[in-house]
C-alpha cells in the first residue's frame, strides 16, 4: 500500500465509490479542493496500483477541515482510512493549521477521539421538498458577509465563501445571509449566518421560494442552535440524520447560536 497525492483524474473512482455510499457531492467539489489544497488531498494505491480510498482536506486562515475519508467497502478494517486521515492531519498542521475540523459519523468518532478529537456539537441535516415557483427574479447582487461567518467560526474562510457564492446564488438582509447552490439534483441553503433568527427566516424563506417545486432543499445546521432548529421545523424541514462535528487543537471561538447553515455537507464545513 502506498499513499499518493489525489490526482484530479482519481475524481471519477472517488465520486463512483461516493455514489454507492449515498454521498451528495460532485466533481465541482473536488476540482476546488484540488485547486486550493492539493498538498492535503491523498488516495491509498495497493499493490496492483488500484486507488482503495481518498481523503482531503482544506486550509483556511488559522484552521483546517479534513473531509471525503471514504475507502473501498472490501478494503475496510485493514488501517487504510486511518492512514489517510493521519496523512491529512500532519498536512494542515505543517501548513499552520491551529485548530481542524470535520464531521464524523458514530461508527468513525471512535478513530477521530484516538487522535484527539473531540465533539463539540452535533451536525443535523434538514431536508425539504420545495414548493416554489423558481420565482427569484435572477441572481442579484447580494454580498455574503465574511465578518458574520467570522463569528461563527472565529477564522477567516473567504476561499471558501467566495467558491460558493460564486457557484451559487447569495439572499441577504441586514444581519443574515444564505448562498443556495447546487449539490446533484438538489440545492443546499449553506452557508447561512445571522445574528437575527427572525430576519433569517425571511431569508431562507426568499432562497425556498426561489427552488423549482418538487426539487429537495438541504441544510446542515448545528443541533446547539435551537432557534435554528425551531425555525427549519417551522419552514417544513425534517431530518434526516446527523453527525458530530470535531475539532482538534487550540480551542476554537465557535459561536454556534450564529451559525444556520454549514457551507458545504461534509467536506469543508
Amino acid at each position: 500500500m502506498v499513499i499518493k497525492p489525489f490526482r484530479v483524474e482519481d475524481s471519477e473512482h472517488f465520486l463512483c465509490l461516493a455514489a454507492a455510499e449515498q454521498w451528495v457531492t460532485g466533481r465541482y467539489e473536488l476540482d476546488f479542493l484540488l485547486a486550493v489544497f492539493p498538498e492535503g488531498c491523498f488516495c491509498m494505491q495497493d499493490e496492483t496500483g488500484a486507488t482503495v480510498g481518498f481523503v482531503s482536506s482544506l486550509k483556511h486562515d488559522r484552521s483546517g477541515w479534513i473531509g471525503n475519508l471514504l475507502v473501498r467497502p472490501d478494503c475496510r478494517g485493514a488501517g487504510i482510512g486511518e492512514a489517510l486521515f493521519v496523512r491529512a492531519l500532519k498536512s494542515l498542521r505543517y501548513a499552520g493549521a491551529e485548530t481542524i475540523w470535520l464531521t464524523a459519523s458514530a461508527m468513525g468518532r471512535p478513530l477521530y477521539e484516538k487522535h484527539g478529537f473531540k465533539s463539540i456539537d452535533r451536525i443535523v441535516r434538514w431536508v425539504v421538498q420545495a414548493g416554489g415557483a423558481n420565482d427569484f427574479g435572477g441572481r442579484g447582487d447580494a454580498r455574503f458577509d465574511a465578518a458574520l461567518d467570522r463569528l461563527c467560526w472565529g477564522d477567516r474562510r473567504e476561499l471558501l465563501l467566495e467558491w460558493v457564492a460564486d457557484r451559487g446564488t447569495v439572499v441577504a438582509e441586514e444581519s443574515a445571509w444564505a448562498v443556495m447552490q447546487p449539490v446533484g439534483e438538489a440545492v443546499q441553503i449553506g452557508p447561512c449566518a445571522a445574528r437575527d433568527h427572525r430576519v433569517v427566516g425571511r431569508v431562507i424563506s426568499r432562497a425556498l421560494a426561489a427552488v423549482a417545486a418538487g426539487t429537495n432543499v438541504l441544510c446542515d445546521a448545528p443541533l446547539s442552535n435551537g432557534p435554528c432548529s425551531a425555525l427549519l421545523r417551522e419552514l417544513g424541514f425534517g431530518t434526516r440524520g446527523e453527525t458530530h462535528l470535531m475539532c482538534a487543537g487550540a480551542k476554537p471561538d465557535y459561536q454556534p447560536a450564529y451559525l444556520f447553515g454549514l457551507a458545504t455537507l461534509g467536506s469543508s464545513g
